[in-house]
């Protein structure tokens, strides 16, 4: 087997759960054999209109 990694970020303004099951259901859908993730980063960026959270997560999928 053959795997590939990319880095994804999630966002989410209700946490970083939130953040990271955004970049995961993104993946899903775009991408065929997910296998795992990794969350290698979580960032809070500040605005105005409130906190919003961010989780970098690298993707693994295997190829064909």
């Amino acid at each position: 087997m053959v795997f590939k990694k990319i880095t994804l970020i999630g966002q989410s303004d209700e946490g970083f759960d939130s953040a990271v099951d955004d970049a995961v259901d993104r993946a899903e859908e775009t991408l065929e054999n997910v296998y795992w993730v990794e969350v290698d980063d979580l960032m809070v960026e500040l605005a105005q209109e409130g906190r919003e959270y961010q989780a970098e997560v690298t993707v693994a999928f295997q190829l064909e």
